[in-house]
């Protein structure tokens, strides 16, 4: 009997050390992965003299703030490229249907500020899938866009979208109760009938912004573009036609811009990458603002 209870004993302490060995293990397994995801591996700062590189920025997804394609991250990136010593040419790679105007805006007005300031290294923007609307509106302000041919390009316009309820409302037998001070506080509400006076003023709006984003375009384009009724009219065009149009410059990919067209093979990331506990909280925060956004009207570039 005692021989037996010593041998059970004997097991029970493997097998906790093995189970101890175990969440050992995946404890390590996890800061490891924490740790990777939070230091920041750029290597950029230790290269030697002498080297020269292609600094890459992603600009990827719906352009809006508090989101990884917003103009604080995209900016970030852009101005650690241009800052670094080794850099001998920067390549914005696009992948985006477009968003928010004013994020557009602001990133355009500061790639047009770091092209200024540092004369001699191009700022070049290369398409991938989509470069709609605001991601046009952005890539508007480099030196050259390069493009796939089936890539798509353009959708040069603004819209506001939004929902109506009256119609559900009434059916279910819901009355709308909306105090304002300012007769026209309750614009485009969505749960009151549409405001004649309130839709010519939106549209009146959106031309507006509509004019800035095509001097944008002309501005950036200048006598590349080849104008036509058709070109600011929203639409979009595949890779190919964008270059026969004047709203991009030629084929390329990061890797044949960087070697043929910079003429440096060497290319380094600076986008901004957040660490996990910062996405997080992030995406959180943004999911809880474009949840609200949903239910009202928005406008965007897209």
């Amino acid at each position: 009997m005692i021989e037996k209870l010593a041998l059970e004993a004997v097991t029970e302490q493997r097998r906790r050390r093995r189970w101890g060995i175990f969440f050992k293990l995946l404890g390590f397994g996890y800061l490891t992965l924490i740790l990777a995801l939070v230091v920041d591996w750029d290597q950029s700062d230790k290269l030697v003299d002498g080297s020269r590189i292609t600094a890459l920025v992603n600009l990827e997804g719906v352009i809006k703030a508090k989101g990884d394609a917003d103009a604080e991250n995209v900016i970030s990136g852009l101005q650690s490229a241009f800052e670094n010593k080794h850099t001998v040419g920067v390549i914005l790679r696009i992948n985006s249907p477009g968003g928010s105007p004013v994020q557009s805006g602001i990133i355009n007005d500061e790639m047009r500020r770091l092209r200024a300031a540092h004369p001699s290294i191009p700022l070049h923007v290369v398409v991938e899938d989509v470069c709609a609307s605001g991601g046009y509106y952005v890539a508007a302000a480099a030196d050259k866009i390069f493009v796939d041919k089936a890539s798509i390009v353009g959708s040069i316009g603004v819209l506001m979208d939004g929902f109506g309820f009256t119609g559900t409302m009434e059916k279910l037998g819901v009355e709308r109760r909306l105090l304002t001070a300012g007769e026209s506080k309750g614009f485009l509400d969505p749960f009151s009938p549409q405001n004649e006076q309130h839709k010519d003023h939106a549209k009146k709006m959106l031309g507006e912004i509509h004019e800035q984003f095509i001097e944008v375009v002309r501005k950036g384009r200048g006598k590349r573009l080849k104008e036509s009724p058709e070109m600011f009219s929203g639409l979009m065009w595949s890779g190919a036609t964008s270059i026969e149009l004047g709203l991009a410059d030629g084929y390329g990919t990061v890797e044949s811009v960087a070697r043929d067209v910079i003429k440096a093979e060497d290319i380094r990331d600076f986008s901004v990458k957040p660490n996990f506990a910062e996405k997080f909280a992030k995406q959180i925060g943004a999911d809880m603002a474009e949840g609200m956004a949903n239910v009202l009207t928005r406008i965007t570039l897209r």
